[in-house]
């Protein structure tokens, strides 16, 4: 990109969400350098992989002389870091984070950092299973949603050359205020994390072996129950109130369900399976979101030697990448049903052609 706004960019923080950031702008923004301060061993590995251009031994060191500096550290981290580093910045600096949670951040900003400094808050929606600097990715944000919260008082041009930064990083830019981004997330993030800790807490509480009988609908509803913790504790107390709220409006809706049901009230319940299937089906399929899509397949396989090697031989010479592959039932003599997961929509459907076209019975999940 010849006419990228920033000439220097500071990543502190250079595991997965922001090593992905400073190889996205190495790779798209070659004229912008890119300098990376985090721990020493994990800078190491940054700058073995080609991440960032230079590593600074100090966060004070890291954004001299940047006209843009990327805090992506954990939420509690980035709020701590802000004071220190405010006596370094270079005037005229573009100043973000990557939080799950804005408001907290944008109003630590507007307290501790200069005058001459703008903060424009930031959270990419983009993940992955692992973290860490060895798993960041130049395309991690490539159709991902990028949320930019500023203020009334956020300049039209650092705003305009934030847009910039998530484009060419390959992300689609949302503009939210701070507090209706913690409020959206609270729903549509925070609280579906608790009610797949809770379903499957409650399944594997029961006394009737139900986690025996769970099938793909139930595991696939609660994948995310699989996150640690830790990423989420500070998300919980960051975003409380928005959390809260969100908990008790959907209690609310699931007390009126409890009610329908206890009535027989089949029409009520219709018009609610009408009211979500008309609702899920605006939801946008090709653009990655606050939950990370699932393009799954599944593929029928007989029961025989090389069988896996059969399904991942002509997806490789179509250049097919496949996330995970999971066996998910098998009958001696008979065969089995493998679920094969994929990075993109585009990707499942060139695999879908690919093993179908190999003679194997392929289906969308």
């Amino acid at each position: 990109m010849t006419d990228f706004p920033f000439d220097r960019c500071a990543v502190l923080g250079t595991g997965l969400i922001g090593g992905s950031l400073a190889a996205a702008l190495r790779q798209h923004a070659p004229g912008c350098t890119v300098v990376g301060f985090d721990r020493p061993h994990v800078l190491e590995r940054a700058e073995e992989r080609g991440l960032i251009d230079a590593k600074a031994a100090s966060m004070g060191a890291a954004v001299d002389g940047a006209d843009l500096v990327i805090l992506a550290f954990p939420p509690a981290k980035i709020a701590s870091a802000m004071e220190p580093l405010a006596p370094h910045l270079t005037e005229g600096a573009v100043v973000t984070d990557v939080a799950s949670v804005k408001q907290a951040v944008v109003d630590q900003a507007q307290e501790v950092l200069p005058e001459h400094v703008t903060f424009v808050g930031g959270h990419p929606m983009a993940g992955a299973e692992t973290a860490g600097v060895d798993a960041a990715d130049p395309i991690l944000f490539e159709n991902a949603a990028y949320v930019l919260t500023p203020t009334d008082d956020t300049p039209s041009e650092a705003l305009s050359n934030m847009r910039a930064v998530v484009e060419v990083v390959g992300a689609t830019p949302v503009v939210l205020a701070p507090e209706a981004h913690d409020r959206i997330v609270a729903r549509v993030s925070h609280l579906p994390q608790l009610l797949a800790v809770t379903l499957v807490q409650h399944a594997a509480e029961s006394n009737d072996d139900a986690l025996a009988l769970a099938a793909g609908g139930f595991r696939d509803l609660t994948r995310i129950a699989e996150s640690p913790f830790d990423l989420w504790r500070e998300i919980f107390v960051g975003n409380q109130g928005s959390i809260l709220d969100a908990l008790a409006d959907f209690t609310r809706r699931l007390q009126r369900v409890q009610r329908q049901v206890a009535m027989g009230d089949m029409d009520a319940l219709e018009d609610d399976f009408a009211a979500a299937q008309d609702a899920r089906a605006r939801l946008p399929e090709e653009a990655a979101g606050l939950m990370r899509s699932v393009h799954d397949c599944t593929v029928r396989v007989p029961d025989e030697a090389g069988a896996l090697h059969a399904i991942s031989k002509p997806l490789a010479d179509a250049n097919v990448s496949v996330r995970n592959i999971e066996l998910l039932r098998v009958r001696d003599g008979t065969g089995g049903t493998f679920r094969l997961s994929f990075r993109s929509r585009e990707a499942l459907h060139t695999a879908l052609d690919v093993l179908n076209a190999a003679g194997f019975d392929a289906q969308a999940a």
